[in-house]
């Protein structure tokens, strides 16, 4: 079992003056501590569950920029980007430029997008449900593409592509890891046994059952599920001991995950979000 840290909020004591130097130490000491993936939201506003909508949120992209600068080992990317936010060749430059300065530890989180009042509020187009899965097939097929040597031109329904090219090319060959978030059982499973390198669950009484669903993509489409790695992610909150961390990440083990990524949800100590993961991976990698 692998730990990411999952940073999902930004408002830190000391506000944005600190804001840079905070974050930098805190993924030094996530490193440390035997973390081994560091995440970002691809999203603009805080999400409710978490803090107000008005809550710091910096954008991923260049965020992710930021800590490629400041880790050493970590695998990084967003957990996940709304296909929605940015054109699909676009993504793929930002990806492949971060994989290629990072050493190849940056990958593409991606999914269908979901949240309207934040897309509708700063002006982002954001079609019905079927078309968002539409784009985000494309998107996909656009990614893969562009990461391979073929530089024929794309002409989907909702994207156009007069020539492919991606140069440089990613350091992390075929193609930077490629993770899929979400558990919709008809499409976002569907996507995943089609596409992607890795799934991405929350980790609840259903998880045990969406990998099942995802099994049976992998058999309809006769892609090995094995060869898809199963991540979840569950929160960490005030009231959360060491003994907490450990339960969850032995419960999704035992579900079948092999990382989990942990969120923060009310925690301002961030020496103590540290402790909490690194002291459940010590006591996880030692059973």
């Amino acid at each position: 079992m692998e730990f990411g840290i999952h940073i999902a909020d930004f408002t830190w004591t000391g506000g944005s003056t600190t804001l840079g130097a905070d974050l930098a130490r805190h993924v030094r000491d996530a490193e440390a501590a035997g973390i081994t993936r560091i995440t970002v939201m691809d999203h603009f506003w805080q999400l409710h569950g978490i803090g107000p909508e008005s809550h710091a949120m910096l954008e991923a992209y260049a965020t992710l920029g930021f800590l490629v600068a400041h880790t050493e080992k970590a695998l990084l990317h967003t957990l996940v980007t709304g296909v929605i936010y940015r054109e699909p060749a676009l993504l793929v430059k930002q990806v492949t430029t971060l994989n290629v300065l990072s050493g190849g530890r940056v990958g593409l989180g991606v999914g269908a997008a979901w949240n309207e009042s934040e897309s509708k509020g700063l002006g982002f187009h954001f079609p019905p449900t079927a078309e968002r899965f539409e784009r985000l097939e494309e998107a996909l097929q656009i990614c893969l593409q562009m990461w391979s040597e073929e530089e024929e031109p794309f002409h989907g329904q909702h994207y156009s592509l007069e020539r492919a090219l991606n140069s440089p090319q990613s350091l992390t060959r075929p193609h930077p890891y490629l993770m899929i978030g979400g558990g919709g059982e008809r499409k976002t499973l569907r996507l995943v046994a089609q596409y992607a390198d890795a799934c991405n669950l929350g980790l609840t009484p259903e998880s045990g059952h969406k990998l099942e669903v995802l099994a049976r993509h992998c058999d309809d489409l006769g892609r090995d599920y094995a060869e898809i790695e199963k991540t979840c992610m569950f929160a960490i909150t005030p009231e959360s001991t060491v003994d907490d961390v450990v339960r969850k990440a032995d419960e999704a083990a035992e579900l079948g995950f092999t990382a989990s990524y942990i969120y923060a949800a009310g925690i301002t100590d961030r020496a103590r979000i540290i402790d909490l993961l690194g002291s459940g991976l010590a006591r996880v990698q030692q059973a």
